[in-house]
């Protein structure tokens, strides 16, 4: 959880442009793996070196057109390149396919995808997924049938929460954000970014609604959401 957390000050810190805090950051970053390789190598299991080797010949690998013969025309020829290198080094892992060492695969049937990206956020791991079955068609074609699944899904929310049930009413939730991620992807957007650019925009709004009520010589602890609300729309609107 640190390495993470600690890659998520990285980004914010490259988004304020700051140098110094970039820099900062980046250390801390840089630590982890550093961190975790000294803790392999106490282990006696691996070291930065073998991290190091790793990362070299996986990039030799998936780049044959810059380190081999291989031969592309654009960055869509690399890329659907990268994913077929991808699919054969899976194979070879998993003993479905040609290749040293190959271990059999457990798995009775090889799914298309076989996992959600545990490790990244939710919303990314959400629009990861539906860009990978994209990929075979499992798509809308356009906007409309999306904000319609969008609004489809809000009727459920509405329908568990008249029903009361916390199970229902959490899945039915799940399911709206799933589909909201789905109108970001189709439109061009990051949705984890919308969300933290939103994160931003109500802090800012909501410290702007306490300078409202300071000059009124109140603060939020005194003012009811009434007022609250008064002083939030005046700091809308300017």
């Amino acid at each position: 959880k640190h390495l993470i957390e600690e890659a998520y000050e990285v980004a914010e810190a490259v988004r304020g442009g700051d140098r110094d805090e970039i820099v900062d950051e980046l250390g801390d970053l840089l630590l982890q793996p550093v961190f975790h390789a000294e803790i392999g190598a106490e282990a006696g299991t691996f070291d930065l070196d073998d991290v190091a080797n790793a990362i070299c010949e996986k990039l030799i690998r998936r780049h044959p057109h810059v380190f081999g013969d291989s031969e592309v025309n654009d960055s869509e020829g690399v890329l659907s390149q990268w994913d077929q290198i991808k699919k054969q080094e899976k194979a070879e892992s998993t003993g479905s396919g040609p290749g040293p060492n190959p271990v059999k695969s457990e798995t009775k049937q090889g799914y298309f995808v076989e996992k959600v990206n545990v490790g990244l956020p939710a919303l990314m791991a959400a629009e990861k997924l539906q860009r990978k079955v994209a990929k075979v068609g499992f798509d809308w074609p356009d906007l409309p049938p999306v904000l319609d699944k969008i609004r489809e899904e809000t009727e459920e929310v509405v329908k568990a929460l008249e029903s009361g049930n916390e199970q229902e009413i959490a899945s039915e939730i799940g399911d709206l954000l799933f589909a909201v991620v789905n109108l970001a992807r189709k439109t061009g957007h990051d949705s984890e970014l919308l969300l933290m650019q939103a994160n931003r925009k109500f802090l800012d709004r909501f410290q702007k609604m306490e300078d409202v009520l300071a000059a009124e010589s109140k603060t939020v602890h005194d003012s009811d959401l009434e007022e609250m609300d008064a002083a939030w729309e005046r700091a809308k609107r300017a």
